[in-house]
């Protein structure tokens, strides 16, 4: 079923419960990352540390509305976010981590008050499809993708976080009115959407559009298990808010009353081993614990999006959604 932002806003759907834990649970997560994408990953903390966990999957501005609206009842120990601005949207309700977690996660992609730590990071990029088009084709701004020569030839997912994220960047670099321009642009260009950034990528390989507005991972995702998928990914020039360097990561509820089990969640997150599953299974950049990121992947250092901070994502989401609704881009 295709999820809303309305329904993100009003909390109209409710996510299952999934997981190993069950009623002997020890840590509840509320997870606005895949199963498909973590399960192994904390099925391996559940190996390590003998714990039991309970795991809600669910999109991540759905779980953070749903977080916000349970409040001091939430089951939660932790919301393990798919980006920063769905984490930074529920930061009153998040107990700030200690000194030793925090240090652990640079400082551009952690709350400047430790209520939250970015885990892993990652590029908006602009995949596209080798067999027709090659890198210099594509243009290194979002804002020409409204030109005429792209018409019907675009896809995305407006009711993904990372896509609602890079939105709310886009508004912070150039404010509403452009930002609502490009939107309207898009969408009169005859933008395809999909439901996630999985789907807009094999609607490339299946030539229903040239491109689309995705994460740089999944075009590695997808050849990990078809060598001969045919979408790569175009870095588009610093500073252009299609360019937004974003993070996953992971805060721990106020209320929790598994609070040390629930910090030792996070800090494995950012261990050698949570790192290296980032890095070597979901093709996305390590940010602790010096693990090198995926072969062939440009420097992490290297890559810069709107000037920003990501911290300052969270108090956009819930208007962002508007605006996406009103565009008529999620409605």
């Amino acid at each position: 079923m295709r999820r809303i932002a309305a329904t993100a806003l009003a909390l109209l759907v409710l996510v299952p419960v999934t997981g190993c834990g069950g009623e002997d649970a020890d840590l509840t997560v509320y997870s606005g990352r895949n199963e498909q994408l973590v399960g192994d990953l904390i099925k391996d903390f559940e190996k390590r540390t003998g714990l039991n966990v309970e795991v809600r999957y669910g999109d991540s501005a759905e779980l953070a509305a749903q977080i916000s609206e349970e409040g001091d009842n939430s089951p939660a120990d932790v919301f393990f976010s798919q980006d920063a601005g769905a984490l930074g949207s529920v930061e009153p309700l998040l107990e700030p981590l200690p000194q030793r977690i925090q240090e652990q996660s640079p400082e551009r992609y952690r709350d400047p008050k430790g209520r939250w730590v970015g885990a892993s990071a990652r590029s908006r990029v602009v995949a596209y499809d080798s067999r027709e088009l090659k890198d210099q084709d594509i243009p290194d701004t979002v804002f020409d993708f409204t030109k005429p020569e792209w018409k019907g030839r675009i896809g995305l997912a407006p009711t993904n976080a990372s896509f609602q994220a890079f939105v709310s960047a886009m508004r912070l670099e150039i404010g509403d009115d452009r930002t609502r321009q490009w939107l309207q642009g898009v969408k009169a260009n005859g933008a395809k959407t999909y439901e996630n950034n999985i789907q807009t990528e094999e609607a490339i390989s299946r030539n229903e559009i040239d491109v689309g507005f995705v994460n740089h991972y999944y075009a590695y995702e997808l050849r990990a298990e078809q060598p001969n998928f045919p979408v790569r990914n175009h870095f588009l020039r610093k500073g252009d808010p299609g360019s937004l360097v974003n993070a996953a990561g992971a805060g721990v509820l106020r209320t929790t009353d598994s609070k040390p089990d629930a910090e030792r969640f996070v800090n494995y997150l950012l261990s050698r081993e949570g790192q290296t599953y980032f890095a070597n299974k979901l093709f996305e950049y390590p940010v602790a614990a010096a693990v090198a990121p995926p072969e062939g992947l440009p420097p992490l250092d290297d890559l810069q999006g709107p000037k920003i901070r990501l911290a300052d994502l969270g108090g956009q989401l819930r208007s962002t959604l508007q605006m996406l609704d009103e565009v008529g881009l999620t409605s």
